[in-house]
């Protein structure tokens, strides 16, 4: 497949060419995780291209990078909306020529994608079809979804299964195609043609994580109290990952003015050296004038610190929030908003 560098000079390139290449761009390190991923079929075909490739001109690797980007910014739009969502998207980003090329390069893959089918699906509407899955089945349809959509299906299942899905898919590597293609098999017999099309393949712990921050408070709790019984070193795990210092913007103002209350404001300074501006920001909003401007100073003049003290530091900060939520005493916005009543 050609591409096209900076320069308007078009180089042809396999597909395999282009990834041991990006591979290469990427260094060492970065490239190393993505190696680990790879089947072994897939794997031998790249490390015979990435001993073929001794150099990378910098303006192929910029071309190759370039590519990769807009593809992944395609299966993004693709992701969100479907073809005709993304189709007008990317004309507006990049021109209808350059669109058209990129989607006939993702649509060329979509059919390869376990449960497609189901992407669009209503997750009410799916659970009156799974509800009675084995746990391992649920577990791997909800690996398949989005979190948004895994949220919703795991908060109706009943409760009593929650737990024991939710384990499988934070235990859940890698499934054999036969297997997938069994169950694709059974449910596009119960669901006939009543869903529409494109998926997104997760699993796993991080997965997981993502679906329970969607889910309400009861269901997230089912889940963890299930877990404590049968896999704690598990549920501690997924409770360590579940709210880090970043989402603190997930709480309204007066639930970080009660948090702030229970941190030590030296504290608070180490945990905020690691925080984005808008973490910052929202923190600084929440505190008066003059306490906000001794903590900035505080800051600047404590110096460099090492990143795992800081990463400590945040941690205690969140089982403060963690300790607050479980009392009721602040409110941790799920899945975009709240459940709440004034």
């Amino acid at each position: 497949m050609a591409i096209q560098t900076v320069s308007g000079e078009t180089l042809n390139l396999t597909g395999k060419e282009k990834a041991a290449g990006l591979l290469i761009g990427l260094g060492p390190e970065i490239s190393g995780n993505i190696i680990k991923l790879l089947p072994d079929t897939e794997l031998d075909k790249i490390t015979t291209e990435l001993l073929n490739m001794e150099r990378l001109d910098p303006s192929v690797r910029d071309a190759i990078f370039e590519e990769a980007y807009q593809l992944s910014l395609g299966h993004e739009y693709v992701s969100q909306g479907g073809i005709d969502f993304a189709r007008d998207a990317l004309i507006r980003a990049l021109g209808k020529e350059k669109a058209n090329e990129i989607l006939d390069k993702i649509t060329s893959t979509l059919q390869e994608t376990p449960f497609a089918f189901i992407k669009k699906a209503d997750p009410v509407q799916l659970v009156s079809y799974i509800q009675n899955e084995h746990p391992q089945t649920l577990a791997l349809i909800l690996a398949n979804l989005t979190p948004i959509q895994s949220a919703a299906i795991l908060s109706s299942l009943d409760p009593s299964i929650q737990p024991d899905v939710a384990r499988r898919i934070a235990l859940m590597d890698r499934t054999s195609p036969e297997v997938i293609s069994q169950v694709e098999g059974v449910l596009k017999r119960k669901l006939g043609s009543v869903l529409t099309q494109e998926v997104t393949t997760m699993g796993g712990l991080e997965f997981l994580v993502k679906v329970l921050n969607q889910v309400d408070r009861v269901t997230e709790k089912t889940v963890l109290d299930g877990l404590d019984q049968d896999s704690p070193d598990l549920a501690e795990d997924i409770k360590k990952h579940m709210f880090v210092f970043e989402n603190i913007t997930m709480l309204d103002d007066r639930s970080i003015q009660r948090v702030l209350k229970e941190v030590d404001s030296k504290e608070l300074g180490l945990a905020m050296k690691g925080a984005s501006e808008t973490v910052k920001q929202r923190i600084f909003k929440n505190m008066s004038i003059r306490a906000a401007d001794m903590l900035r100073e505080d800051m600047a003049i404590s110096g460099p610190v090492r990143l795992r003290n800081v990463e400590e530091a945040q941690q205690r900060i969140v089982k403060i929030i963690r300790r607050l939520e479980e009392a009721d005493e602040i409110v941790i916005q799920r899945g975009g908003a709240a459940d709440l009543v004034v």
